[in-house]
């Protein structure tokens, strides 16, 4: 099974995401309406280059924005959460050993009680952000199963690879689980929610462009939009 998993599935997996991710950023350009959205762009692209790059940049700072202001614990929890899950997947030193087996090169790795550390921290957030979908009920009645459906897919590669750490019940069987739950995860994220760790920056810079170019941020000249 593990050879299983690290050889014809990761593959498999690899390439279901790296396709996803080029298609889907493609038609989400593609999907962009000329006379409603892109129209201007071309006309003012230093103006659109700078809105984008200062609200790609703002929104990936905690507090960065008037948004993250108004909610800090929320902020707080969807931060750590975020920071864990993107950390620990590139920066572990039993996945890097994979890459370097796999693809020939490696990244920096973390310390193993860093790690350690992190995953706890997404599991914590997650209860966190699962609690606050119960809780508010303006989260609660834009809920369904679907969200909860991807919250379980986004935090089981860290459950069972903590589990797999402590040896809890067996490694024999939560290494195979967490070495599945994450390649599964790497196909489903560019066909669910989850494909906005790579669409955020896609819907950002857009957004960045619109009120950098149409929306007051060439106010005061003679832009016809």
């Amino acid at each position: 099974m593990y050879v299983f998993l690290t050889g014809f599935m990761f593959w498999l997996s690899l390439t279901v995401f790296c396709l996803g991710v080029i298609v889907r950023t493609f038609l989400y350009w593609k999907g962009l309406s000329w006379s409603l959205d892109r129209v201007a762009y071309r006309a003012y692209p230093l103006a659109g280059f700078q809105g984008a790059l200062n609200s790609v940049w703002k929104w990936l700072l905690p507090f960065g924005t008037q948004g993250w202001r108004k909610q800090p614990l929320m902020t707080v929890f969807f931060f750590g959460f975020h920071i864990g899950a993107i950390a620990v997947p590139l920066f572990l030193l039993a996945h890097n050993l994979i890459l370097q087996e796999k693809l020939g090169f490696s990244l920096a790795t973390l310390d193993q009680s860093a790690a350690d550390v992190l995953t706890w921290i997404v599991l914590i957030c997650a209860l966190f952000l699962v609690l606050r979908r119960i809780a508010l009920p303006e989260v609660r009645i834009l809920t369904t199963w679907y969200d909860y459906l991807i919250l379980a897919l986004a935090v089981a590669p860290f459950l069972t690879g903590l589990l797999a750490r402590y040896e809890l019940g067996g490694s024999s069987f939560w290494l195979p689980a967490h070495i599945l739950s994450g390649e599964i995860l790497l196909m489903a994220i560019p066909f669910t929610k989850l494909s906005h760790a790579f669409l955020f920056f896609a819907s950002r810079a857009q957004l960045g462009m619109d009120y950098g170019i149409k929306r007051g941020g060439l106010k005061g000249t003679k832009m016809a939009w």
